[in-house]
């Protein structure tokens, strides 16, 4: 299996993806996610120059030895009524993973307040139906995902294995499947295996990442409480084909969210330099986790 992360692993210290690659490079990393929510946030990247942009980043990666393997879509309102624009952007990451070469894009599935579960699927399938038809052109999978875990009333979302695969079997559609997210599964009863023993062949990608089984806060693995050997025995059992892509996310906070000392910010923001050191760390600690089940390839 191979190691991959996102290129938004360093969206608070670059915008350019090209510079992100060059970081996830250097710390080990030959294969990445690509993060369209970055681009959608600033409005840049696919969302000014799309040709341009496109060509820069083939360009970037062919250089550097990387591969392009997945890509997340921007978080959104899906099933908003003036959603046609939201469509229209997500539409958009569907044309650049056709001319990148990049087989699975992931993309949030939607809910609203005061709709049933059954008006919730008819209202998402309608949703990915233009998405789909996108993707039929470049044979690019959508993947839905399992959320982490809904505490609010009068809200339904996918936040399960049983409830992710009945949203995939609705839809219906061979290029419709799901990326299995550790972190969110991490909030739920049911053991990885068996989650994903449910989902099977469907399992197209791996969001990896960890948290305390309270709150989904993107740690490292072994910084919380997911069983990671659980999570590897499920992919044995589906003979999984894919990425073992990190989703990583509470590194560093954002210099924002500390309690503010106006006499001194020397320490507010971590420097560049230590946020490349924890890359490597999060490289080190992918290759350590699959040499484990002697399954990590370069």
């Amino acid at each position: 299996m191979k190691l991959a992360t996102r290129t938004g692993d360093f969206f608070g210290y670059t915008k350019s993806a090209q510079d992100s690659l060059g970081f996830l490079r250097e710390a080990g990393f030959r294969y990445a996610d690509y993060s369209f929510g970055d681009d959608f946030s600033t409005r840049t990247g696919i969302y000014a120059d799309f040709e341009r942009h496109v060509y820069d980043v083939a360009q970037t990666a062919d250089k550097l030895g990387m591969r392009l393997v997945q890509a997340h879509s921007p978080m959104g309102k899906p099933l908003a009524e003036d959603n046609a624009a939201f469509i229209e952007d997500t539409v958009r990451c569907v044309d650049a993973c056709g001319a990148w070469g990049i087989p699975n894009l992931v993309v949030h599935s939607g809910y609203a307040y005061g709709l049933s579960v059954e008006e919730t699927f008819a209202r998402n399938k309608e949703f990915f139906a233009p998405i789909l038809a996108r993707a039929e052109k470049y044979g690019v999978n959508i993947l839905v995902e399992n959320f982490n875990k809904m505490h609010t009333e009068g809200v339904y979302w996918i936040d399960n294995a049983p409830d992710l695969l009945a949203m995939i079997e609705y839809v219906d559609h061979p290029l419709f499947h799901a990326v299995w997210d550790t972190g969110h599964g991490n909030l739920q009863e049911m053991p990885q295996h068996e989650a994903l023993a449910l989902l099977g062949s469907h399992v197209r990608a791996l969001h990896i990442q960890d948290n305390l089984g309270d709150r989904d806060t993107h740690l490292m693995p072994f910084f919380g409480t997911l069983n990671l050997d659980d999570v590897m025995h499920g992919l044995a059992d589906i003979d999984y084909k894919g990425y073992f892509t990190f989703e990583i996310g509470g590194i560093f906070l954002p210099a924002a969210k500390r309690r503010p000392f106006e006499k001194d910010t020397r320490l507010c923001a971590p420097s560049l330099d230590l946020r490349r050191h924890m890359e490597r760390y999060i490289f080190e600690m992918g290759k350590y986790i699959l040499t484990a089940y002697d399954c990590f390839e370069e």
